[in-house]
């Protein structure tokens, strides 16, 4: 008898709703042994079948909780590398479908990192002036960079914190991959925005002088959500315009501009947490991924408040989306037939480093 995985290509063509009562009998032969995350993001049809949900750290800290022998996260692949790393040797992360990416976190490499780095080493003495801090969207090595740099990760909700903890370590911050997340925290430090200055990766030295980078005190990697980019400061005119008192809420990977036009700016669990603690009757609109807002939108409705998408063209997290019905249906079949398919295991030595800066992290805030 043949021990080779179930192929995909049978499931690719099975329709939704026969996808649908297979995941749910292949989950009822699992049972405890194993855990369904699903992000804020994640389409519909598979959220339903969530154990727990959440954003991308919340995930992994709980799934670190269970004793469940198979992680199965339904998200990106950064998610479900740190989902590897903070859970127990054991357990098994596995991503659905290895496709799923993170076009943000693929804006910065380990490659492009370690050249930047010695780069800013020709200026600067780099590793007593600069302490880099990724966000917890980038790849489990770049992770490990900072593990043996000095640094440290930081995710949306605590972003400002870790980068006092940053500042006390050293006068400068290189922060990557996301611009936007960089440039917001350092304004809510009360930084001028002439002290953060963006590195692109693919110029000489960052295409900055030697005087630009002496005088930086945070160094911005030019990298960007592709979702968070689609909104814009007259999405949130507009909406001022036609209801004077609603109110608007962004995620930090907005551009600056939208963020300085809201009137709320915070992670996917704070936009969540705010709106749900919102007096009943209020109207929003909300700079973030469709799924989460459209999920958002149905369950405050009943408290008659009003959530819209901040832009006026669909814009969702497309990578996110590959993790569908037939994915989900076609990995949980496996290993209730006692194979793992897709497993996301990151080299003990990269691990090892990657934990140590997120655990810098976890102590922190």
């Amino acid at each position: 008898m043949s021990t080779a995985p179930l192929s995909f290509a049978p499931f690719n063509a099975l329709a939704d709703d026969d996808c649908q009562a297979r995941i749910r009998a292949a989950r009822a032969r699992l049972g405890k042994k194993a855990v369904i995350l699903c992000h804020h993001y994640q389409r519909a049809d598979v959220y339903q079948h969530a154990d727990l949900t959440g954003d991308s750290l919340k995930l992994s800290k709980l799934a670190a909780q269970t004793d469940a022998q198979y992680v199965i996260f339904c998200g990106v692949h950064f998610m479900a590398e740190v989902a590897d790393i903070m859970t127990a040797p054991e357990q098994i992360a596995i991503l659905p479908d290895l496709a799923a990416g993170c076009s943000m976190a693929d804006m910065a490499n380990l490659a492009k990192v370690e050249r930047c780095w010695r780069e800013l080493g020709e200026v600067l003495d780099v590793e007593a002036e600069v302490t880099p801090v990724t966000y917890i969207n980038s790849a489990a090595d770049l992770k490990a960079f900072c593990g043996a740099h000095g640094g440290i990760v930081c995710t949306s909700s605590n972003a400002g914190v870790i980068a006092q903890w940053a500042f006390a370590q050293r006068p400068k911050i290189l922060f990557f991959p996301d611009q936007h997340l960089g440039r917001w925290t350092g304004h809510k430090m009360g930084l001028p925005l002439d002290d953060m200055a963006v590195w692109d990766p693919d110029l000489e030295m960052g295409g900055l002088t030697a005087e630009q980078i002496k005088k930086a005190k945070i160094l911005l990697w030019k990298g960007h959500c592709s979702v968070h980019q689609m909104f814009q400061k007259s999405h949130i005119d507009a909406f001022r315009a036609k209801y004077p008192d609603g109110l608007v809420i962004a995620h930090p990977e907005c551009s600056f501009a939208v963020c300085a036009a809201s009137d709320y700016v915070g992670s996917t669990e704070y936009i969540v947490k705010t709106i749900k603690e919102a007096p009943a009757g209020t109207r929003w609109l909300v700079g973030t991924e469709l799924n989460l807002v459209d999920r958002l939108a149905k369950e405050v409705l009943p408290q008659n408040k009003i959530v819209q998408f901040m832009a006026t063209t669909i814009c969702m997290c497309s990578t996110m989306q590959r993790i569908d019905p037939q994915h989900l249906a076609w990995t949980l079949e496996n290993l209730a037939a006692g194979k793992v398919v897709n497993p996301i295991s990151v080299p003990a030595h990269e691990a090892k480093l990657a934990r140590l800066a997120l655990d810098r992290m976890l102590a922190i805030s």
